[in-house]
């Protein structure tokens, strides 16, 4: 448990201004329904959280398996008291000369390579991923991206276009963008038992960079996430990014990586996701954004002098009324203080190797799961009906997190291209306890899922 929460918490309760089923009835009517809450049919009305628990209306405490966004804990008193300070003295806009942007890019420099050194910041994920399009586009003066099939890196148009896990739902894939075999080594083209799936899924990169070179276009860049989410929690196999890197920039292009999902020490081991992959690996361009800003709006991307030299050179400005503002800033370097003072880098190796364990011994019990993987605090638990076929348990999956929600208070969530990885992303200050919480939790639900016969494959729920 993270030290800094009481034990008063629980009583010490927002005000709630509507009940339940009213604030539900005013969302149906004034927001989007596109905009799709967490357990819709039921949905938890949270008014309150701290550390890696959130607190409903009636005090009930869930325990946070999916908020990745809110990196060292929900309100965590260091961000929140950042924020405060340095509103209560100015927030203006990144165009009046301030300590805070720059105390930040420099801090952030320090954990990244030393050629990735000039930075801009942004409000999310999505706008520094557009914007390194448009950096990758200016500096190579090539058009076309490939990107990894099931890959998401955003809402706007430019990124729909060139997330997989989007635009098959919607308009399509267009001429300019290519998609390449997600290197899941558990049920993908290559596995497991392969002698080196790290190059041969490089060489389908290699293979799709020669079929786009003989139409007669040119790459500007390969787009890729360090470590897979929304694809189902995917690790790499080693060696891939540096011999992709190699065929991209031969081909004139340049790699960029999202750390969006990932980054700032999620990994544990590593600050950023990209370093599994080898110190002999670096991109050209790094995207970040969700645990940057603890929930604060922040994002950035980081890349080289000379591709931001040949993004200057257009001789169009480029601002953001928001981004890196004092403020945000000042936020931004207080995460990296908590990151640094409660050692969550290490929570994230100690807390995660024992998560993986765990579930690991579960396998071993249970046929339906089929495979358990991660690194720190980004696990994925795959459930199948079949160990041979891997056909994806999906309803089961599904039926999974609604007892964990109901019966144990326990947040999570699914992915995958067939929602069947429940995916654990918590808050970094995750606790052993709480590893041990859900693991004893899942087992019960499985084991009387068994008992029962239940096959909910066939509906049978």
């Amino acid at each position: 448990m993270c030290a800094w929460l009481t034990d008063e918490t629980r009583q010490d309760m927002a005000e709630e201004r509507f009940s339940k089923e009213e604030t539900l009835k005013m969302r149906q009517r004034l927001i989007g329904q596109s905009c799709r809450l967490f357990y819709s049919e039921d949905p938890v009305k949270i008014i309150k959280a701290r550390g890696q628990y959130l607190f409903d209306e009636n005090g009930q405490r869930y325990l946070d398996c999916i908020s990745n966004v809110q990196h060292v804990g929900h309100c965590h008193p260091a961000v929140t008291k950042a924020a405060a300070d340095q509103m209560d003295i100015l927030n203006a806009n990144s165009r009046f000369l301030h300590d805070n942007i720059v105390l930040y890019a420099e801090r952030l420099a320090a954990t990244l390579p030393k050629k990735l050194s000039v930075f801009y910041f942004v409000n999310s994920g999505s706008e520094a991923n557009d914007l390194a399009l448009r950096l990758a586009e200016q500096y190579t003066q090539h058009e076309d991206v490939i990107v990894l099939d099931h890959a998401y890196h955003g809402h706007l148009k430019s990124l729909i276009d060139i997330s997989p896990y989007k635009f098959r739902k919607l308009a399509g894939q267009k001429e300019w963008v290519h998609v390449a075999p997600l290197p899941d080594t558990y049920r993908g083209l290559f596995r497991e038992e392969h002698p080196n799936p790290g190059q041969a899924y490089a060489n389908t990169v290699k293979d799709l960079i020669e079929e786009i070179s003989r139409k007669g276009r040119k790459i500007a860049a390969f787009f890729a996430e360090s470590l897979p989410s929304v694809g189902g929690q995917i690790i790499f196999p080693q060696g891939y990014f540096t011999k992709v890197a190699q065929y991209v920039r031969s081909a004139g292009g340049v790699f960029v990586v999202d750390e969006v999902q990932t980054g700032f020490g999620r990994a544990g081991s590593h600050y950023w996701a990209f370093q599994l992959q080898g110190e002999d690996f670096c991109p050209d361009i790094v995207t970040m954004g969700k645990p940057m800003g603890n929930g604060h709006p922040l994002a950035c991307v980081a890349t080289t002098a000379e591709i931001a030299g040949a993004f200057t050179a257009n001789g169009v400005e480029y601002f953001n009324t928001f981004g890196g503002t004092p403020v945000s800033c000042a936020i931004g370097l207080a995460v990296l203080d908590v990151i640094e003072k409660e050692d969550l880098r290490g929570n994230a190796i100690r807390v995660g190797a024992h998560l993986k364990d765990l579930l690991k011994k579960l396998q071993q019990r249970h046929e339906i799961i089929g495979d358990v993987r991660g690194v720190g605090l980004f696990v994925g638990l795959e459930l199948v009906t079949d160990r041979q076929s891997k056909r994806p348990a999906t309803n089961t999956a599904a039926w999974v997190i609604k007892r964990l929600k109901e019966e144990d208070r326990i947040c999570v969530s699914t992915d995958g291209p067939w929602e069947n990885v429940l995916k654990f992303k918590p808050p970094m200050c995750f606790s052993m306890e709480d590893a041990e919480l859900v693991v004893q939790s899942i087992d019960r639900i499985l084991t009387d899922m068994k008992a029962k016969d239940l096959k909910l494959e066939n509906e049978d729920i």
